[in-house]
């Protein structure tokens, strides 16, 4: 009797022919491609370049800072009183002498006032080579998070690539499925009006049945596929109504030869960007408790002041006891100390920085052990994949030439419907099985890849695989 196996079942979760979805526009992409799309695109790697080009401002700032420091300018505008000057008027440089002289309130004039300040330091005890130091290593912290985020981004479009690929492949086999359940009635139908003994009733309604399974199975699966087409083109932003195909158009296994475990971990150590984010971390936290440090000391510095003052029918006093606030005018230089004398709050900075360092530091140790853990799994996860396919490939092979032979015993009358169609069941469930096959080595490669952050950098130069 003819059995709706569970192997039938799942061959009918397959979407319908690519004819029956038309789109209005198509891309059709590469894997490679994709990819380099989607790094071009992707919010979530805009947002991490924003954070580099934060920290970049902030270096670019670090660096500005070497030099005058502090160098400000301030004005002042206000009204000022004219003199009153008795007669006979006395000569300008001598009206301090004259008690006479007095300020004019009723006679008021703008008044203008600019005062310069500038300070450069000479030695700071590492204060500023520190934080242009924390700075620098502040853009390779971001450097590497746009690494990794990058890693993430191109893995996310692989994997939906893929998922569009194997859809495509299990649709044309879920046309075949649909003329080997059709042919199947036929078959019965016909061998039923012969009275073929070996035929009866019970296979036409397992028949029928599997056919319902089937049509249910395909609706279900249309959504699928367009689910899977749908995240391939959001991952891409792609405009409303553009559909994307894959160009590849056959899921084929990638050609790689895994190298021995050691060469990955040593690519991890080298290309891991969560690795290069923590040394990073590490190198500015160690250049903060540099800065923190130098609060002990006291700080060089030369400094400059320089002053104006200017209001219309005011006279400048050449006397150096005596000068008119609203006229005049001086420059102040010279070399200066500046030392912080808290030294309970500098020690407690001192000690922040050292348990911030100390953290970024566990966390380097934690990384390395995780990326080590992640490596190692990857390569395992391929090798089992790869076994994997070679045994669905093997038993794909087997099944191929058991329905060869059931075809032939059907041609010459000596085999039966029922072993005819389980072959057939059979092979088609093999072949689904070995694309799914296919599809999870092709990830555990890019797992691997990704775990030692070489992926994006393969996928963007167009060398997954050599």
């Amino acid at each position: 009797m003819l059995r709706t196996g569970s192997l039938l079942i799942l061959l009918t979760a397959m979407a319908a022919p690519l004819a029956a979805q038309p789109a209005p526009d198509t891309v059709v992409v590469t894997l490679e491609e994709a990819v380099r799309r989607a790094l071009a695109v992707s919010p979530d790697l805009d947002q991490a370049r924003a954070e580099l080009d934060f920290a970049e401002a902030r270096s670019r700032l670090a660096r500005a800072s070497r030099f005058l420091t502090e160098f400000d300018a301030t004005t002042g505008h206000a009204v000022a009183p004219g003199l009153d000057v008795p007669d006979p008027r006395p000569p300008d440089d001598a009206l301090y002498l004259d008690p006479g002289v007095r300020n004019d309130w009723e006679d008021l004039r703008p008044y203008n006032q600019i005062d310069v300040e500038a300070i450069q330091p000479l030695y700071t005890w590492g204060e500023l080579g520190g934080s242009l130091r924390a700075a620098r290593k502040g853009v390779e912290v971001e450097e590497a998070a746009v690494a990794g985020k990058a890693v993430e981004v191109a893995f996310r479009a692989a994997e939906l690539y893929y998922n569009v690929l194997v859809t495509d492949e299990l649709l044309r086999l879920a046309e075949r499925t649909r003329d080997v359940v059709a042919q199947a009635k036929r078959e019965i139908d016909r061998l039923l009006q012969e009275g073929d003994p070996g035929v009866d009733d019970a296979d036409l309604f397992q028949v029928r049945i599997t056919e319902q399974e089937f049509l249910r199975r395909l609706v279900e699966v249309q959504q699928s596929r367009l689910t899977a087409r749908e995240a391939l083109a959001r991952q891409l932003l792609l405009p409303e109504g553009v559909a994307v195909a894959a160009a590849e158009g056959v899921l084929a296994p990638l050609a790689f030869t895994p190298q021995p475990l050691e060469h990955y971990l040593a690519e991890a150590a080298q290309h891991r960007p969560e690795l290069a984010q923590a040394r990073a971390g590490v190198a500015a936290r160690e250049a903060l408790v540099r800065v923190a440090r130098s609060g002990y000391f006291p700080k060089l510095f030369v400094g400059l002041e320089a002053s104006y003052r200017f209001a219309e029918g005011r006279v400048r006093q050449p006397n150096p006891y005596i000068s008119d606030p609203f006229r005049g005018g001086g420059v102040r230089a010279g070399v200066g100390v500046r030392q912080q004398l808290n030294f309970l709050q500098t020690r407690a900075r001192v000690a922040q920085a050292e348990a911030e360092q100390a953290e970024v530091q566990a966390q380097l140790d934690g990384v390395r052990q995780l990326v080590r853990f992640e490596v190692e799994k990857a390569y395992r996860d391929l090798i089992t994949a790869r076994a994997a396919l070679a045994a669905a490939d093997t038993a794909l092979t087997i099944s191929k030439e058991w329905l060869q032979f059931e075809y032939i015993n059907f041609d010459l009358e000596l085999g039966d419907t029922e072993n005819l169609v389980k072959a057939v069941r059979e092979n088609l469930g093999l072949e689904a099985g070995y694309y799914e096959a296919v599809r999870r080595y092709n990830l555990a490669v890019l797992r691997l890849f990704d775990a030692t952050g070489t992926l994006a950098a393969r996928l963007e130069s167009g060398t997954l695989v050599e």
